[in-house]
């Protein structure tokens, strides 16, 4: 496996996480079939409590805006207060939940409900994230030689803070220096890149983004941000001109730091 050298003056390494740090499937085959096994349990117990009242009232709220948008949704109002009868307004939630997964909705209410699915089978154990047996090695290595380490990833802070949290390596949120989602822009957005070089309190030139899409290596790019593209199982094939303009990994094991004053 031929060694890659980190760019020189490189201070700080970005990463991104699905498809780089953890396998593209780990979403798609863990996380959100166990939220489609698990989802009606999970509101039968936690039915009363203040947070589930909380994401069963944003859902209904979004139910209100499809129908204002004239978006096809399940038709059934979700209103706990006054159904008498409890299972009935559970599988309506159900039924809701189940067709904004199936529609690959990214709605905030659905975000919020699953993430709290999630930090609950997280903290019970019934949820490992997983993470490329190169990836923690690589890391202390790098934070060895000075480097300091980020994330960058489309998934909140909070998800991504469990998955690192409560990794089959154990917790290692140790290893970061602190974490970046959408909220700070689009990750095809070059300024995003700009704003994060900003935070962490470097040039973009100072940073080196690790990520398995060429959009957002090219947005990384075009912020002067150093690119490496990561070529793992199952990632998306490179056409033959993006694999001759990147400079590509298949392992962080390749990952050589050099020419560091």
């Amino acid at each position: 496996m031929a060694t890659v050298p980190i760019p020189a003056g490189t201070s700080a390494v970005l990463l991104d996480i699905e498809g780089t740090t953890t396998p593209i499937t780990f979403v798609k085959d863990t996380l959100f079939p166990y939220i489609r096994e698990h989802l009606e349990d999970y509101l039968s117990t936690h039915w009363e409590e203040d947070e589930c009242k909380e994401d069963v009232h944003l859902l209904k709220k979004q139910i209100e805006e499809d129908m204002k948008q004239n978006r096809a949704c399940p038709v059934h109002a979700v209103d706990q207060t006054v159904h008498t009868d409890e299972e009935k307004a559970i599988r309506e939630v159900v039924e809701n939940v189940l067709w904004q997964m199936a529609a690959d909705r990214k709605s905030t209410a659905l975000k919020q409900l699953q993430g709290h699915m999630w930090r609950a089978a997280y903290a019970s154990g019934r949820i490992k994230g997983e993470i490329y047996q190169d990836v923690v090695p690589s890391i202390k290595r790098w934070r060895g030689q000075g480097l300091k380490v980020y994330i960058y990833s489309s998934g909140s802070v909070e998800a991504q803070k469990l998955l690192f949290g409560y990794s089959v390596e154990g917790d290692v949120l140790d290893l970061f220096d602190g974490h970046f989602d959408t909220s700070i822009g689009a990750k095809v957005d070059g300024k995003s890149y700009e704003r994060i070089a900003e935070r962490i309190g470097c040039q973009p030139e100072e940073v080196t983004f690790l990520t398995d899409v060429t959009r957002e290596a090219k947005a990384a790019e075009e912020a002067g941000v150093n690119v490496l593209v990561v070529v793992r199982p199952g990632n998306m094939e490179l056409t033959d001109e993006e694999r001759a303009h990147y400079n590509l990994i298949t392992s962080f094991n390749q990952l050589e730091l050099t020419g560091r004053a």
